[in-house]
């Protein structure tokens, strides 16, 4: 099949969370099962002077684009260039007055005010390119509301356009939180008919609301795990879309994401001090530890448990938690070291806790993408208390470096980590520790309880081997999206053949 996937960030050209990973790791991963897979993404060249010191060129194709925003006609060129360890062609769209900015989405300030123009472009560039093609894309793949327009406009604009026509639409949730909200008058720029402003497609309280309209549309919905799956089809989870996902709920599946395993991998990863594998992580974490230790300015102490937390630094990720429970916590005999940035508040809980307790807590604000797999392979124990998780990676990256993760029990965290009970441990399937109430002192339990188990180096050592041994990689998750592709092929068939017979 022909897949191009657009979203809009893929590493190593742009990155704020999750989606820039599986944006570049899923492509790869099913150009190695034969398929042809092009990646779509904007060009913010202020974000890639940071990012791509040794990345791969970006070339000019002398391609321009020229694309209706509302009244407007803006202009883009279109550039070149790879998934680094592939072939897999990445388009960056080129437009300077919506993507040449310090931030990709908005700053200190609050979201950029005309991000639905900016998404509005980028979306019908992505279209024009591959009308542009000289053979046809079978599946258009979309992400988060930033694409949502794409299964909207192929469906209600290009369907019946030359190279269109068995085209399908794919759209991935990979966060609910975040839907593409404007105000109803931006209906104007996206240029859709009126008539699809409706309680069913695209309106949502009297304000446009693309992620809603990209449910709608699409051919398929996939979202990133199991659970997480069923829970936006819940009010707690599915922040007022609940209900129309579960009219689609026979269109939607849960996939995994997996981790691109040639970047995170502690037998390969030259950020470590030492690298190792699920045979020699005794000696090789004893060495990325006393290393990470000596980094951060904490004591060399390889008897007292290292608890590591990289994340961006919101409510959502559990940091609420974190500070309420920061005074017990500074109690323990352990160590904690925290990577990330976002709300100033915990910021500076955190830099306050550092300043305090030099001998515990070590705080580096920002991203370091040495540091993070510094961090993975050197701590202990990984703490990943979310107040909801669609899949989330970073427990992934611990199970793999043997970092034991603890994990509130939603999403992906649910469908990947197994708690340390005892009938769990006895059975040889725990690999991490897991709870489900959200509050602080349910989170010190359990911090205790891994404090605990780490000083049972036979029980500790198995809970390790268990989440380092399992194929965390791409190829499984990989091989479920072919499926649903190929389900989504065969529905437009049948629709088709519907449309023909009538």
């Amino acid at each position: 099949m022909r897949i191009l996937l657009a979203s809009s960030e893929v590493v190593p050209f742009s990155k704020t969370g999750g989606l820039a990973d599986v944006a570049a790791a899923l492509p790869k991963a099913l150009a190695a099962l034969g398929h042809e897979v092009m990646v779509v993404v904007p060009n913010y060249p202020q974000i890639q002077q940071k990012l791509l010191k040794n990345g791969p060129p970006i070339t000019t194709t002398g391609q321009v684009l020229r694309i209706p925003v509302g009244q407007r006609e803006v202009q883009g060129q279109v550039f070149r260039s790879f998934l680094p360890g592939s072939s897999v062609s990445v388009y960056l769209i080129d437009q300077p007055e919506y993507f040449d900015r310090p931030q990709l989405y908005g700053d200190r300030n609050g979201d950029y005010t005309d991000n639905c123009a900016r998404f509005v472009f980028f979306s019908r560039a992505v279209l024009e390119l591959v009308r542009s093609f000289d053979e046809p894309v079978d599946i258009l793949h979309a992400n988060d509301w930033q694409t949502a327009l794409l299964p909207i406009l192929l469906k209600t604009e290009y369907r019946l356009l030359p190279g269109f026509e068995e085209t399908a639409s794919i759209f991935t949730l990979h966060n609910m939180a975040f839907q593409g909200q404007f105000w109803h008058w931006d209906m104007l720029l996206t240029g859709i008919d009126w008539k699809y402003f409706n309680w069913r497609q695209l309106e949502f309280f009297g304000n446009l609301n693309l992620l809603k309209g990209g449910i709608t549309f699409a051919d398929m919905i996939t979202t990133v795990s199991p659970t997480y799956a069923r829970e936006i089809q819940t009010p707690e989870f599915g922040y007022g879309l609940n209900g129309v996902l579960s009219a689609r709920r026979n269109d939607l599946a849960g996939i995994l994401n997996g981790c691109d395993t040639e970047i995170w991998n502690p037998q390969t990863d030259n950020y470590l001090a030492a690298r190792y594998d699920s045979k020699t992580f005794t000696t090789g974490k004893a060495a990325c530890k006393k290393a990470l230790q000596q980094r951060l300015g904490l004591p060399l102490r390889p008897d007292v448990p290292l608890f590591g937390m990289i994340s961006r630094m919101t409510s959502q990720k559990g940091f609420d938690l974190i500070a309420e429970a920061a005074p017990m916590l500074c109690q323990l005999d352990a160590q904690f070291a925290f990577l990330g940035s976002g709300e100033p508040t915990y910021e500076q809980m955190l830099s306050r806790l550092a300043t305090q307790f030099p001998q515990n807590v070590a705080v580096t604000l920002g991203y370091d993408e040495p540091l993070s797999h510094a961090i993975e392979g050197g701590s202990d124990v990984f703490l990943m208390p979310s107040q909801f998780e669609p899949c989330g990676l970073n427990q992934m990256y611990s199970l793999i470096y043997g970092t034991p993760p603890i994990v509130r029990s939603v999403g992906g965290l649910a469908d990947s980590v197994v708690d340390a009970s005892p009938n769990n441990l006895k059975d040889g399937i725990a690999n991490g520790f897991s709870f489900h109430d959200y509050r602080s002192d349910v989170l010190v339990d359990q911090i205790r309880r891994a404090i605990s188990l780490y000083h049972d180096r036979q029980t500790w050592n198995q809970l390790i081997q268990t989440g380092m041994q399992r194929d965390w990689s791409w190829k499984r998750s990989a091989g479920e999206y072919v499926r649903v592709y190929t389900q989504a092929k065969k529905k437009l068939e049948a629709a088709d053949k519907q449309f023909t017979l009538a």
